[in-house]
């Protein structure tokens, strides 16, 4: 990436041409005196944000085991003064820095748990501007670019006209399933206060996922009586009902345009080579970021399965007992789409545009899924610079200083272009 000084495109941004709309919206907060005020404080203090990504990244966050993260970036909260800090019921760390006008808030959230199981070596290993450390850029990163947005705000003394609520969110990755964000929209205090959601996941500042994919995960437990497989050959066998249901599954052909997919993920399940089992599963994963046609798949996946149940136990004996199916969900994502004309899209673009980048549109899963499930604008961004081999053990983020605050101006500009300012 060529680097461009952030005087340089603060000059070309007072030299353009007038804009309309949201383009109008974000050249005038750009060019204030008051957002290069924050866009110098995001370089001045660039050492620091990069300090507080190595400490978050190296408190270990495993799967459902957040909260020593959570209570180190709760203290940081309370540290640089936001209002209302709190660790809620579903282990979310919340801070509030308060707008001028009464109304709904804005949110603005990064995600504190990682993919990585307990005992991850999470240190993180510096070679040039490049850090290496699992979870650095997925979402350690992010959680440290809040918390630079929070100084530069309260540097440059930017009043917002919306309250912004910032929050670090748990249960993200696999198998947490949205949990944090599923909590803040379904049981939370905010639950029926906001207006728009930023995610901040991942590292492109041009990269907008307006587009929610949902998903239907199930664990499927097939049983049966069991018995040697010699002397007891010729009863029903779960395995060969796991087996049918899988082919059957993937003998249909699923709509590519919107995009359904489905997946037999995992197994596992009997007792010794010589034992007809009792017992196996699969786990199955479906997606889609339309809804109708994601409950549509569920249906015929449910179909599958009943149907190889009801075959297996047509074509082999059930004197000692039938086959049978049992289904666990094991993970629910809401499908949801914010439009490429809401404002929250918009502002975004714009700023993307204003700093010089071309934005980039996508379907993905994350936080921002939950409130788009529920009608309410939301979409996810970049916290700038670049990364790479996100999910692996060599994780890594490059904190080169010029690109680095340059693509968090973009965020910023962007939040501040929803929430208004005064």
């Amino acid at each position: 990436m060529r680097r461009t000084s952030l005087s340089a495109v603060l000059a070309l941004l007072i030299a353009g041409p007038a804009l309309a709309g949201p383009k109008d919206d974000v050249a005038k907060i750009v060019n204030s005196a008051a957002f290069k005020t924050a866009a110098a404080t995001l370089d001045a203090e660039h050492d620091r944000t990069v300090a507080d990504i190595v400490t978050l990244t190296e408190i270990p966050a495993p799967p459902f085991k957040e909260m020593e993260r959570a209570k180190a970036y709760r203290a940081m909260f309370e540290a640089h003064g936001l209002k209302d800090v709190e660790i809620d019921a579903e282990g979310n760390v919340m801070g509030l820095r308060k707008g001028t006008k009464a109304g709904p808030l804005v949110v603005v959230s990064a995600h504190l748990d990682t993919v990585f199981p307990e005992g991850t070596n999470v240190k993180v290993r510096r070679e040039g501007t490049k850090l290496y450390a699992p979870g650095i850029a997925d979402d350690s990163r992010s959680l440290a670019v809040l918390l630079a947005w929070v100084r530069a705000l309260d540097a440059a003394k930017i009043k917002t006209k919306s309250d912004i609520l910032f929050v670090g969110t748990v249960g993200e990755e696999g198998a947490g399933d949205l949990r944090g964000v599923r909590y803040f929209f379904g049981k939370g205090k905010h639950k029926d206060n906001t207006r728009a959601f930023f995610s901040v996941d991942g590292i492109d500042p041009a990269h907008v996922t307006h587009v929610g994919v949902g998903s239907k995960r199930y664990r499927v437990t097939f049983k049966g009586p069991g018995g040697h497989s010699y002397g007891a050959f010729g009863i029903v066998n779960p395995m060969a009902a796991m087996g049918k249901a899988v082919a059957d599954l993937y003998a249909i052909q699923p709509p590519t345009e919107p995009k359904v997919t489905y997946s037999a993920s995992v197994t596992g399940g009997g007792t010794s080579v010589n034992a007809i089992p009792d017992k196996v599963f699969t786990e199955f994963d479906m997606r889609s970021a339309d809804g109708a046609e994601l409950a549509k798949l569920e249906a015929q996946f449910k179909a599958v399965v009943e149907r190889a149940v009801a075959a297996e136990n047509q074509v082999r004996s059930v004197r000692s007992g039938a086959v049978s199916a049992e289904f666990t969900a094991i993970g629910d994502r809401p499908a949801g789409n914010t439009p490429r004309t809401a404002p929250i899209v918009a502002n975004t673009v714009a700023a993307i545009n204003a700093f010089g980048y071309t934005p980039t549109f996508e379907a993905s899963s994350t936080d921002a899924n939950a409130p788009m499930g529920r009608g309410i604008p939301a979409i996810t961004i970049g916290s700038g610079g670049t990364g790479g081999r996100a999910h692996s053990l060599d994780e890594w983020i490059d904190v080169d200083k010029a690109p680095s605050v340059r693509g968090m101006t973009v965020g910023l500009a962007a939040v501040l272009a929803t929430a208004g300012v005064d």
